[in-house]
C-alpha cells in the first residue's frame, strides 16, 4: 500500500514508520521541512515529501494521485490561533483526499471525555473538530483516540518525567485527580498499521493500554521505578492556570504544549471500550503494561544506534529537550 505519513518528523511518526516498512508498505514521509527527516535512521528507506498542510496547493501536490492511504499526525498546540490553524489544515487535507480519491485516512487524536463539548479543553475541542472535518471526506476515516502516549521522547511522558524528577515534592490539586490510561507508542503504532487495512467504516476508536490509573498514582509509580520518590501533597485550591504556568517554567518542553497537556488532566482520559484490540491488532499480540513501558522508557543506550534501540527508549532524533535530565 502506498502510504503518506503527514507529520513524519514527530514522535509517533518516528516510531510508526519502521512498523509500516516492516509491514511492506511503500512509505512517503511528509514534512514541512524535509531536511529534518535526515535525523531519522530510516530516512533512506522512504520517499521524502514536502508538505505544508496550511497551504492547499502544497497539500494537494503532496497527496497527489497515487496515494492509497494518508496517516495524519499533525496537531497544533502553539499560539492563540492553533485551533483555527488545525481546522484550516484539516480542510485542506480533506479536500485533497477527496480530489485524489484516497481510500483511507487514519487520524491520531486524543481521547474525548464524555462531557459537553464546551467543557472540553481548547486542545481537545480542536482535535475533535479536526476529526469531524476529516470524517466528512469521501475516504474511510479511522480516528484513533489516545490519552498519554508512553515512551522515552514522548511529550506526555517527558512532561511527567521532568516534573516528577525536578520538583522536591509532588503537588496534586483536586482537579488533577482523574484517571488516565496510557498507551505505549509501539502499541499505538501497531494500531495505526492495523487500521490501514481493517474492515471498518468511518468512525473513532479509543486506544488505551488497558490500565486506567489516577494521575497521582501514575506519578508515584513512575518515581518508584525511577528511584526518585517524592512526597505527594494534595492541594485543592491551586488553579489550573497557575499550575500549568509553573509547570511550563520547570519543564524544557515548549510552554504552550505544557499548558495544553495540563488542561487535559481536568477529566478522566480513559478508553470507553476495547474494540480497537480485535479490530487492529493481530491475534495473540500483547500490549505493553504501564510499568514495563516506564522501565523501558528510562533505559539509556547512548552508544547504540537508533535502529538498534528499543522504540520505547529515547532516540537521538527526538527533540533536544527530551534528552534533558
Amino acid at each position: 500500500m502506498r502510504v503518506l505519513v503527514i507529520g513524519a518528523t514527530g514522535y509517533v511518526g518516528s516510531r510508526l514508520i519502521p512498523e509500516l516498512l516492516d509491514a511492506e508498505h511503500e512509505v512517503r514521509a511528509g514534512a514541512r521541512d524535509t531536511s529534518k527527516l535526515e535525523d531519522s535512521w530510516w530516512h533512506d528507506r522512504v520517499a521524502a515529501v514536502e508538505i505544508d498542510v496550511l497551504d492547499a496547493e502544497s497539500t494537494r501536490a503532496a497527496i497527489g494521485v497515487d496515494t492509497d492511504a494518508v496517516i495524519y499526525l499533525v496537531h497544533g498546540m502553539a499560539g492563540d490561533d492553533f485551533s483555527d490553524a488545525d481546522h484550516a489544515a484539516a480542510e485542506n487535507v480533506a479536500q485533497a483526499v477527496g480530489d485524489a480519491q484516497v481510500a483511507r485516512v487514519v487520524y491520531v487524536s486524543g481521547i474525548i471525555p464524555g462531557v459537553p463539548e464546551e467543557e472540553l479543553s481548547a486542545h481537545l475541542r480542536s482535535r475533535l473538530g479536526v476529526e469531524q472535518v476529516l470524517s466528512a471526506s469521501p475516504a474511510v476515516v479511522v480516528t484513533l483516540r489516545a490519552a498519554m502516549v508512553f515512551g522515552g521522547g514522548s511529550t506526555s511522558f517527558e512532561l511527567m518525567r521532568q516534573l516528577a524528577d525536578r520538583l522536591p515534592v509532588t503537588v496534586v490539586p483536586d482537579w488533577m485527580q482523574h484517571q488516565v490510561e496510557p498507551i505505549a507508542v509501539i502499541d499505538l503504532a501497531r494500531a495505526i498499521v492495523g487500521a490501514l487495512s481493517a474492515d471498518t467504516e468511518t468512525g473513532h476508536f479509543d486506544v488505551g493500554g488497558g490500565e486506567p490509573i489516577l494521575y497521582s498514582d501514575l506519578i508515584h509509580q513512575y518515581t518508584e521505578l525511577a528511584n526518585t520518590q517524592r512526597l505527594q501533597i494534595p492541594l485543592g485550591f491551586l488553579p489550573e492556570k497557575l499550575v500549568a504556568q509553573i509547570a511550563s517554567w520547570i519543564a524544557d518542553i515548549p510552554a504552550p504544549t505544557v499548558k495544553a497537556l495540563m488542561e487535559s488532566l481536568q477529566h478522566d482520559m480513559v478508553a470507553a471500550d476495547t474494540r480497537w484490540r480485535t479490530a487492529f491488532l493481530t491475534e495473540g499480540y500483547k500490549t505493553v503494561a504501564t510499568k514495563e513501558a516506564i522501565t523501558r522508557a528510562l533505559t539509556v543506550s547512548e552508544d547504540v544506534p537508533d535502529e538498534q534501540r528499543d522504540a520505547l527508549q529515547r532516540w537521538s532524533s527526538d527533540p533536544e529537550w527530551a534528552s534533558q535530565g
